[in-house]
Order: structure tokens, then C-alpha cells, then sequence
């Protein structure tokens, strides 16, 4: 679990980065649309591919740290042993189930995507396909972090 735990912190501190260079190309695209009158699709394509990748570690990084939204109105009042234990049985039946549902579906249309190189619709850029393999990443953080998260006992 150690080394699990390891590779999601490591995941997680790569793609904190990739806020940077995404506040930069949504920065960009004015001036490169109205002052240099090129490349401002570019930036947008390139910009949706960071913000995937960024929004797929996003969830796993906010599960974390728990700043994501909680329905957690009546369980504040409950040990926090209570707690503990409800949110690993909810890993359980809740997160592991859609993770690898996620991944199911999404599996063989995320490959398809890879094998074509599928390009964005309205551009023709390379790189679609990144945004479906986000989707797979995600999936994936999700199950890791879950099973982290069952596996912890408390801790």
C-alpha cells in the first residue's frame, strides 16, 4: 500500500504543474487571436488536453485532501472511527464499482481513439485521443486511491 500510496502522491505532484502552462494558453489565446491573428485554436486544443489530464488527477487529488463536495451534513456528528469506516464502504461499493465501470466503457473507445490518432472535430490538431486516455487516467486514480483508501483501516 506504501508503494501505491507513493505513486499517487507522484502522480499528483506532476500534474499540479500543469496548472501553469494551462493559465498561460487560456491567457493566450486574445492576444493570439486578435494581436497575432494565428494560432489561438491551437492554444484552445492544447489548452482542453492539459485541462483533461488536469481535471482527471483533479478528483483524486481533491478525494485526498477531502475539499471536494461531501454530503457530510449528518456524518459530522458521528465518531470519527464512524466516519472512517463509512467512507471505506463507500470506496468499496460506491468508487471501485464506477471506476471500473468507467474504465470498461471507456477502454475500447479510448484505444480506437489511440489507433486512429484521433484529431480534434473542429480543428483537425492532433491529440483527441488524450482526452479519452484522460478518462481512463481518471478511472484509474480513482480505483487507486480507493483501494488506498480501503485498505488504510483508520490509519
Amino acid at each position: 500500500m506504501r508503494a501505491l500510496r507513493g505513486a499517487i502522491d507522484l502522480a499528483l505532484r506532476a500534474a499540479m504543474w500543469l496548472a501553469l502552462p494551462l493559465a498561460l494558453l487560456l491567457f493566450a489565446q486574445w492576444p493570439l487571436r486578435d494581436v497575432v491573428q494565428a494560432y489561438s485554436r491551437e492554444a484552445n486544443d492544447l489548452g482542453q488536453l492539459l485541462f483533461g489530464v488536469y481535471v482527471a488527477v483533479g478528483i483524486t487529488a481533491a478525494t485526498r485532501e477531502r475539499t471536494h463536495l461531501a454530503v457530510d451534513a449528518l456524518a459530522r456528528g458521528y465518531p470519527a472511527r464512524a466516519r472512517a469506516r463509512m467512507e471505506r464502504i463507500a470506496a468499496a461499493v460506491v468508487l471501485v464499482p464506477w471506476s471500473l465501470f468507467i474504465m470498461a466503457t471507456s477502454a475500447l473507445p479510448a484505444w480506437q481513439s489511440l489507433l486512429q490518432l484521433e484529431r480534434f472535430a473542429d480543428t483537425l490538431n492532433p491529440g483527441y485521443f488524450l482526452l479519452r486516455a484522460a478518462v481512463l487516467v481518471m478511472a484509474a486514480m480513482v480505483l487507486a486511491q480507493a483501494i488506498a483508501d480501503i485498505a488504510s483501516r483508520g490509519e
